[in-house]
Protein backbone atom coordinates (compact mmCIF):
# COMPACT_ATOMS: atom_id res chain seq x y z
CA UNK A 1 0.00 0.00 0.00
CA UNK A 2 2.84 2.38 0.91
CA UNK A 3 4.58 1.67 -2.40
CA UNK A 4 1.38 2.50 -4.28
CA UNK A 5 1.18 5.83 -2.43
CA UNK A 6 4.84 6.68 -3.07
CA UNK A 7 4.89 5.97 -6.80
CA UNK A 8 2.82 9.04 -7.89
CA UNK A 9 5.02 11.28 -5.71
CA UNK A 10 8.21 9.81 -7.12
CA UNK A 11 6.86 10.19 -10.65
CA UNK A 12 6.13 13.84 -9.83
CA UNK A 13 9.69 14.33 -8.59
CA UNK A 14 11.00 12.82 -11.83
CA UNK A 15 8.87 15.26 -13.82
CA UNK A 16 10.08 18.19 -11.73
CA UNK A 17 13.72 17.10 -12.10
CA UNK A 18 13.28 16.91 -15.88
CA UNK A 19 11.82 20.40 -15.96
CA UNK A 20 14.54 21.76 -13.66
CA UNK A 21 17.22 20.28 -15.93
CA UNK A 22 15.65 21.91 -19.01
CA UNK A 23 15.46 25.27 -17.25
CA UNK A 24 19.04 25.05 -15.99
CA UNK A 25 20.34 24.42 -19.50
CA UNK A 26 18.17 27.24 -20.82
CA UNK A 27 19.65 29.53 -18.18
CA UNK A 28 23.15 28.45 -19.14
CA UNK A 29 22.51 29.13 -22.82
CA UNK A 30 21.06 32.56 -22.02
CA UNK A 31 23.98 33.43 -19.77
CA UNK A 32 26.40 32.37 -22.51
CA UNK A 33 24.53 34.53 -25.02
CA UNK A 34 24.84 37.51 -22.67
CA UNK A 35 28.56 36.80 -22.40
CA UNK A 36 29.04 36.91 -26.17
CA UNK A 37 27.30 40.31 -26.31
CA UNK A 38 29.47 41.93 -23.64
CA UNK A 39 31.91 44.43 -25.08
CA UNK A 40 34.30 44.52 -22.10
CA UNK A 41 34.80 40.77 -21.71
CA UNK A 42 34.18 40.93 -17.95
CA UNK A 43 32.90 37.54 -16.80
CA UNK A 44 32.39 38.11 -13.09
CA UNK A 45 29.96 40.86 -12.09
CA UNK A 46 29.72 40.80 -8.29
CA UNK A 47 27.05 43.50 -8.22
CA UNK A 48 24.81 41.59 -10.65
CA UNK A 49 25.27 38.26 -8.83
CA UNK A 50 24.48 39.96 -5.52
CA UNK A 51 21.27 41.38 -6.98
CA UNK A 52 20.23 37.96 -8.34
CA UNK A 53 20.83 36.18 -5.03
CA UNK A 54 19.15 38.93 -3.04
CA UNK A 55 16.06 38.86 -5.27
CA UNK A 56 15.74 35.08 -5.00
CA UNK A 57 16.22 35.16 -1.23
CA UNK A 58 13.50 37.81 -0.91
CA UNK A 59 11.13 35.74 -3.09
CA UNK A 60 11.75 32.50 -1.22
CA UNK A 61 8.71 31.14 0.61
CA UNK A 62 10.28 27.86 1.81
CA UNK A 63 10.55 25.16 2.88
CA UNK A 64 14.13 25.73 1.66
CA UNK A 65 15.99 28.19 3.90
CA UNK A 66 17.42 31.45 2.59
CA UNK A 67 20.93 30.08 3.17
CA UNK A 68 20.14 26.98 1.09
CA UNK A 69 18.62 29.04 -1.73
CA UNK A 70 21.70 31.29 -1.84
CA UNK A 71 24.02 28.26 -1.87
CA UNK A 72 22.10 26.46 -4.63
CA UNK A 73 21.97 29.47 -6.91
CA UNK A 74 25.59 30.40 -6.22
CA UNK A 75 26.49 27.01 -7.68
CA UNK A 76 24.10 27.50 -10.62
CA UNK A 77 25.68 30.89 -11.37
CA UNK A 78 29.16 29.40 -10.94
CA UNK A 79 28.44 26.58 -13.41
CA UNK A 80 26.93 28.97 -15.97
CA UNK A 81 29.86 31.37 -15.58
CA UNK A 82 32.35 28.55 -16.14
CA UNK A 83 30.89 27.92 -19.61
CA UNK A 84 32.27 31.32 -20.61
CA UNK A 85 35.54 31.10 -18.69
CA UNK A 86 36.60 29.28 -15.49
CA UNK A 87 37.70 31.89 -12.97
CA UNK A 88 41.05 31.50 -11.22
CA UNK A 89 40.74 32.39 -7.53
CA UNK A 90 43.70 32.43 -5.17
CA UNK A 91 43.34 31.84 -1.44
CA UNK A 92 45.59 31.23 1.57
CA UNK A 93 46.35 27.55 1.22
CA UNK A 94 46.97 24.71 1.21
CA UNK A 95 43.61 23.01 0.72
CA UNK A 96 41.36 22.61 3.71
CA UNK A 97 41.67 26.17 5.08
CA UNK A 98 38.84 28.50 5.99
CA UNK A 99 40.10 30.73 3.17
CA UNK A 100 39.33 27.97 0.66
CA UNK A 101 35.86 27.63 2.19
CA UNK A 102 35.32 31.40 1.83
CA UNK A 103 36.47 31.34 -1.81
CA UNK A 104 34.05 28.52 -2.59
CA UNK A 105 31.22 30.32 -0.81
CA UNK A 106 31.78 33.43 -2.95
CA UNK A 107 32.57 31.89 -6.36
CA UNK A 108 31.06 28.40 -6.23
CA UNK A 109 32.67 25.04 -6.94
CA UNK A 110 33.08 25.66 -10.68
CA UNK A 111 35.73 28.33 -10.10
CA UNK A 112 39.34 27.17 -10.21
CA UNK A 113 40.69 27.56 -6.67
CA UNK A 114 44.46 28.09 -6.40
CA UNK A 115 46.06 27.64 -2.96
CA UNK A 116 48.83 30.15 -2.21
CA UNK A 117 51.56 29.87 0.38
CA UNK A 118 50.88 33.22 2.06
CA UNK A 119 48.62 36.25 2.04
CA UNK A 120 51.48 38.10 0.32
CA UNK A 121 51.43 35.59 -2.53
CA UNK A 122 47.69 36.02 -3.05
CA UNK A 123 48.22 39.78 -3.42
CA UNK A 124 51.21 39.32 -5.76
CA UNK A 125 49.42 36.85 -8.03
CA UNK A 126 46.36 39.10 -8.41
CA UNK A 127 48.46 42.22 -8.84
CA UNK A 128 50.51 40.51 -11.58
CA UNK A 129 47.27 39.24 -13.17
CA UNK A 130 48.43 35.65 -12.82
CA UNK A 131 45.16 35.08 -10.99
CA UNK A 132 41.91 36.91 -11.71
CA UNK A 133 40.80 37.10 -8.07
CA UNK A 134 42.04 36.50 -4.55
CA UNK A 135 40.32 35.88 -1.23
CA UNK A 136 42.11 36.89 1.98
CA UNK A 137 41.00 37.26 5.61
CA UNK A 138 40.76 40.84 6.86
CA UNK A 139 39.24 40.58 10.36
CA UNK A 140 37.90 38.13 12.91
CA UNK A 141 35.08 38.86 15.34
CA UNK A 142 37.12 37.45 18.26
CA UNK A 143 40.72 38.39 17.47
CA UNK A 144 40.27 41.55 15.40
CA UNK A 145 42.11 42.70 12.28
CA UNK A 146 44.51 40.59 10.23
CA UNK A 147 47.50 42.90 10.28
CA UNK A 148 49.29 41.53 7.25
CA UNK A 149 46.25 42.01 5.04
CA UNK A 150 45.87 45.62 6.19
CA UNK A 151 49.56 46.35 5.53
CA UNK A 152 49.36 44.94 2.01
CA UNK A 153 46.20 46.92 1.22
CA UNK A 154 48.18 50.10 1.83
CA UNK A 155 50.87 49.36 -0.74
CA UNK A 156 49.13 47.14 -3.30
CA UNK A 157 47.35 48.34 -6.44
CA UNK A 158 44.57 45.72 -6.12
CA UNK A 159 40.97 46.74 -5.56
CA UNK A 160 38.27 45.21 -3.38
CA UNK A 161 35.28 43.88 -5.31
CA UNK A 162 33.56 41.77 -2.66
CA UNK A 163 33.43 40.49 0.89
CA UNK A 164 32.63 37.10 2.42
CA UNK A 165 31.44 36.60 5.99
CA UNK A 166 32.14 33.07 7.18
CA UNK A 167 31.11 31.53 10.51
CA UNK A 168 34.26 29.82 11.77
CA UNK A 169 33.82 26.58 13.69
CA UNK A 170 37.09 25.11 14.86
CA UNK A 171 37.70 21.37 15.19
CA UNK A 172 40.45 19.42 16.93
CA UNK A 173 41.81 16.70 14.63
CA UNK A 174 44.47 14.04 15.04
CA UNK A 175 45.82 10.82 13.60
CA UNK A 176 45.24 9.38 17.07
CA UNK A 177 41.77 8.36 18.25
CA UNK A 178 42.53 8.89 21.95
CA UNK A 179 42.70 12.42 23.36
CA UNK A 180 45.22 11.24 25.94
CA UNK A 181 47.79 10.76 23.18
CA UNK A 182 47.80 14.46 22.24
CA UNK A 183 50.87 16.31 23.52
CA UNK A 184 51.01 19.18 21.00
CA UNK A 185 48.28 21.29 19.39
CA UNK A 186 49.15 22.99 16.12
CA UNK A 187 47.26 25.74 14.33
CA UNK A 188 47.36 29.18 12.81
CA UNK A 189 47.99 31.83 15.47
CA UNK A 190 44.46 33.18 14.99
CA UNK A 191 42.92 29.75 15.53
CA UNK A 192 45.01 29.09 18.62
CA UNK A 193 43.82 32.41 20.04
CA UNK A 194 40.18 31.68 19.14
CA UNK A 195 40.35 28.37 21.08
CA UNK A 196 42.57 29.56 23.94
CA UNK A 197 40.16 28.89 26.82
CA UNK A 198 38.96 25.55 25.47
CA UNK A 199 42.53 24.31 25.08
CA UNK A 200 43.41 25.54 28.58
CA UNK A 201 40.50 23.63 30.09
CA UNK A 202 40.85 20.42 28.08
CA UNK A 203 44.59 20.19 27.30
CA UNK A 204 46.34 22.29 29.96
CA UNK A 205 49.68 20.50 29.50
CA UNK A 206 49.72 20.47 25.69
CA UNK A 207 52.31 22.53 23.85
CA UNK A 208 50.76 25.08 21.48
CA UNK A 209 52.55 25.48 18.15
CA UNK A 210 51.70 28.28 15.72
CA UNK A 211 52.17 27.43 12.02
CA UNK A 212 51.51 29.27 8.76
CA UNK A 213 48.02 27.79 8.22
CA UNK A 214 45.62 25.27 9.71
CA UNK A 215 46.09 23.05 6.68
CA UNK A 216 49.82 22.96 7.40
CA UNK A 217 48.93 22.05 10.98
CA UNK A 218 46.80 19.18 9.68
CA UNK A 219 49.63 18.00 7.42
CA UNK A 220 52.04 17.87 10.35
CA UNK A 221 49.48 16.24 12.64
CA UNK A 222 48.95 13.48 10.08
CA UNK A 223 52.62 12.56 10.49
CA UNK A 224 52.74 12.66 14.30
CA UNK A 225 50.32 10.65 16.44
CA UNK A 226 51.12 12.83 19.47
CA UNK A 227 49.98 15.99 17.68
CA UNK A 228 46.55 17.45 16.95
CA UNK A 229 45.58 20.31 14.66
CA UNK A 230 42.95 23.02 14.70
CA UNK A 231 40.89 23.96 11.67
CA UNK A 232 37.92 23.31 9.47
CA UNK A 233 36.20 19.93 9.53
CA UNK A 234 36.83 19.79 5.77
CA UNK A 235 40.54 19.29 6.45
CA UNK A 236 40.05 15.99 8.30
CA UNK A 237 39.35 13.72 5.28
CA UNK A 238 41.97 15.53 3.18
CA UNK A 239 44.70 14.56 5.63
CA UNK A 240 43.27 11.30 7.01
CA UNK A 241 42.59 12.69 10.48
CA UNK A 242 39.98 11.87 13.10
CA UNK A 243 37.84 14.67 14.51
CA UNK A 244 38.32 14.54 18.28
CA UNK A 245 36.15 17.59 19.10
CA UNK A 246 33.99 20.08 17.20
CA UNK A 247 32.94 23.71 17.70
CA UNK A 248 35.70 24.36 20.20
CA UNK A 249 36.00 28.09 19.54
CA UNK A 250 35.63 30.18 22.71
CA UNK A 251 32.99 32.43 21.14
CA UNK A 252 30.06 30.54 19.53
CA UNK A 253 29.44 33.40 17.07
CA UNK A 254 33.08 33.38 15.94
CA UNK A 255 33.13 34.84 12.40
CA UNK A 256 35.84 35.82 9.94
CA UNK A 257 35.39 38.44 7.26
CA UNK A 258 37.26 37.98 3.99
CA UNK A 259 37.73 40.45 1.13
CA UNK A 260 37.88 39.66 -2.58
CA UNK A 261 40.86 41.13 -4.46
CA UNK A 262 40.66 42.06 -8.15
CA UNK A 263 41.93 44.61 -10.66
CA UNK A 264 38.72 46.65 -10.30
CA UNK A 265 35.94 47.13 -7.81
CA UNK A 266 32.22 46.49 -8.38
CA UNK A 267 29.51 48.68 -9.87
CA UNK A 268 26.62 49.74 -7.60
CA UNK A 269 24.34 46.89 -6.54
CA UNK A 270 21.93 48.85 -4.37
CA UNK A 271 23.35 47.54 -1.08
CA UNK A 272 27.04 48.35 -0.99
CA UNK A 273 30.00 49.14 1.19
CA UNK A 274 33.08 51.27 0.48
CA UNK A 275 36.48 50.64 2.08
CA UNK A 276 39.21 53.27 2.32
CA UNK A 277 42.43 54.17 4.12
CA UNK A 278 43.14 57.67 5.38
CA UNK A 279 45.48 59.59 7.63
CA UNK A 280 45.30 63.10 9.02
CA UNK A 281 47.70 65.96 9.11
CA UNK A 282 49.73 66.40 12.29
CA UNK A 283 47.59 69.15 13.81
CA UNK A 284 44.86 69.49 16.47
CA UNK A 285 41.37 68.34 15.48
CA UNK A 286 42.53 66.28 12.51
CA UNK A 287 40.35 63.23 13.30
CA UNK A 288 37.31 65.43 13.77
CA UNK A 289 37.97 66.99 10.38
CA UNK A 290 38.28 63.58 8.72
CA UNK A 291 35.12 62.11 10.24
CA UNK A 292 32.82 65.14 10.07
CA UNK A 293 32.10 64.89 6.29
CA UNK A 294 30.61 61.41 6.74
CA UNK A 295 28.28 62.63 9.49
CA UNK A 296 27.36 65.78 7.58
CA UNK A 297 26.28 63.81 4.51
CA UNK A 298 24.54 61.04 6.46
CA UNK A 299 27.06 58.31 5.60
CA UNK A 300 27.16 55.55 8.23
CA UNK A 301 30.57 54.23 9.24
CA UNK A 302 30.64 50.49 9.97
CA UNK A 303 34.33 50.09 10.80
CA UNK A 304 37.22 52.26 11.99
CA UNK A 305 40.55 50.52 12.59
CA UNK A 306 43.82 52.29 13.38
CA UNK A 307 47.22 50.87 12.52
CA UNK A 308 50.72 52.37 12.87
CA UNK A 309 52.02 53.85 9.65
CA UNK A 310 55.39 52.67 8.41
CA UNK A 311 56.10 56.18 7.16
CA UNK A 312 56.91 57.74 10.53
CA UNK A 313 57.07 57.16 14.28
CA UNK A 314 53.73 57.55 16.10
CA UNK A 315 51.85 58.16 12.87
CA UNK A 316 48.71 56.15 12.18
CA UNK A 317 46.60 55.04 9.25
CA UNK A 318 42.86 54.58 9.64
CA UNK A 319 41.03 51.79 7.84
CA UNK A 320 37.40 52.75 7.32
CA UNK A 321 34.29 51.02 5.95
CA UNK A 322 31.21 53.10 5.18
CA UNK A 323 27.77 52.19 3.93
CA UNK A 324 27.09 53.01 0.29
CA UNK A 325 28.95 52.99 -3.03
CA UNK A 326 31.66 55.50 -3.82
CA UNK A 327 29.52 56.64 -6.78
CA UNK A 328 26.50 57.36 -4.55
CA UNK A 329 26.06 61.13 -4.32
CA UNK A 330 26.35 61.44 -0.55
CA UNK A 331 29.36 59.11 -0.34
CA UNK A 332 31.11 60.88 -3.24
CA UNK A 333 30.56 64.29 -1.60
CA UNK A 334 31.87 63.06 1.75
CA UNK A 335 34.97 61.54 0.15
CA UNK A 336 35.66 64.75 -1.76
CA UNK A 337 35.64 66.71 1.48
CA UNK A 338 37.82 64.14 3.25
CA UNK A 339 40.32 64.38 0.40
CA UNK A 340 40.70 68.09 1.07
CA UNK A 341 41.64 67.55 4.74
CA UNK A 342 43.50 64.22 4.61
CA UNK A 343 47.25 63.82 4.42
CA UNK A 344 46.60 60.49 2.69
CA UNK A 345 43.46 58.95 1.22
CA UNK A 346 43.19 55.68 -0.70
CA UNK A 347 39.83 54.27 -1.79
CA UNK A 348 40.18 50.50 -1.80
CA UNK A 349 36.90 49.88 -3.59
CA UNK A 350 33.14 49.57 -3.36
CA UNK A 351 31.37 46.20 -3.38
CA UNK A 352 28.12 44.46 -2.41
CA UNK A 353 27.54 43.91 1.29
CA UNK A 354 27.87 40.22 2.20
CA UNK A 355 24.64 38.39 3.04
Amino acid sequence: MAADSLKPLRDRIDQIDTEVLKLLNERARTAHEIGTLKADGVIYRPERESQVLRRLADMNTGPLSEQTVRHLFTEVISACRAIEEPLSVGYLGPRGTFSEEAARKQFGASASGVPCGSIDEVFRQVEAQQLRFGVVPVENSTEGAIGRTLDLLVSSTVKLCGEVVLPVHQCLMSAATDRAAVKRILGHAQSLAQCHEWITQNFPQAERVAVVSNAEAARQAAQDATAASLGSRAAAPLFGLQVLAENIEDQPNNTTRFVVLADRDAAPSGRDKTSLIMSGRNQPGTMHALLTPFARHGVSMTRLESRPSRAGLWEYLFFVDVEGHRLDAKVAQALQEVQADAAFLKILGSYPVAA
